[in-house]
């Protein structure tokens, strides 16, 4: 019974272990196929496009594996404003930063700044013990992340507008991951996210007629930035996030953040051509660094 049960053991821990990892990828694709899709249709445009196609796979899933749904409407609630502030709120502020002109290096630091943030809100709303050794490596990890795009700032087109935008991002991923933490951490990850992503719809169509006139050129690039968005970022990467925000305090999930500017930039120089610096190397050991800290044992 013993020698099945360790290796059973040691088999599931290595998944879990895996699933950072996993979750840091496919979320970091997100960045880059963004900037691929945006070209060809407005943000909002874009956004509904993602949101749309992702609802309805949820859906289509939901009901061929006859998920359980929301058993009251406080329950769906819950599940409506998680959606607003982590799909909507976020992904809008930061396709609108972009367009405006923000570059994504500047943007990444903005957005990855969200681990102070939610380490502060969730020792205050969730009541999660921040360590000393913690606290250090979500400082140490905030600097990291500043010296990866500090030769970007100040070189992008955007004005206060552009920023202010990506700030709204900033405060729709770092509300949307505390208020999932406290009222959502029990969902059903399929009929959940279907709820999730139908709410952030709304509001993206509603942005893209008055604002885009829902305009698109569709190409190939669209077409595959439309579905990478979809069933990549949109279901897969926020299940994973999702998944290790039951199984951890949501602070630490959050540290995961501060590695996706940095491997972000990496793919960008793989996939789009964009140069990296020595000092952006730096700043990815610091980050990879502070983020161990951060996760270890306290």
């Amino acid at each position: 019974m013993t020698s099945l049960s360790l290796p059973a053991a040691h088999q599931l821990r290595a998944s879990l272990l895996s699933l950072p990892v996993l979750f840091v990828l496919l979320w970091s694709t997100g960045y880059v196929v963004g900037k691929i899709g945006l070209p060809y249709a407005g943000p909002f445009t874009l956004l509904f496009l993602r949101f749309g196609v992702a609802a309805l796979v949820l859906l289509l899933v939901a009901l061929v594996t006859r998920a359980p749904w929301p058993a009251s409407r406080t329950q769906v609630g819950h599940l409506v404003v998680a959606g607003l502030l982590f799909q909507a709120l976020q992904f809008a502020g930061l396709y609108s930063g972009l367009k405006l002109g923000v570059g994504a290096g500047v943007s990444a630091l903005i957005v990855g700044t969200m681990p102070m943030f939610t380490a502060f809100g969730a020792s205050i709303f969730l009541g999660e013990r921040i360590g000393v050794r913690q606290r250090i490596g979500l400082a140490v990890g905030l600097c990291g992340v500043a010296l990866v795009v500090v030769e970007k700032i100040g070189t992008g087109s955007s004005g206060l507008a552009g920023y202010g935008a990506c700030i709204l991002a900033l405060a729709g991923i770092t509300l949307g991951t505390l208020y999932q933490k406290k009222f959502c951490s029990a969902m059903d990850l399929r009929t959940g996210s279907f709820v999730q992503l139908c709410a952030a719809s709304v509001v993206a169509l509603v942005l893209a007629l008055l604002v885009e006139g829902l305009a698109v050129q569709w190409t190939p690039a669209l077409l595959f930035a439309t579905a990478w968005l979809s069933i990549v970022n949109s279901i897969g990467g926020f299940s994973l996030l999702f998944l290790m925000m039951r199984k951890n305090e949501a602070s630490k999930v959050a540290s995961l953040f501060y590695l996706i500017p940095g491997v972000t930039a990496l793919m960008g120089y793989v996939v789009l051509g964009e140069a990296i610096s020595t000092m952006s190397l730096v700043g990815f050991a610091i980050t990879g660094g502070a983020v161990y800290v951060c996760t270890r044992s306290r």
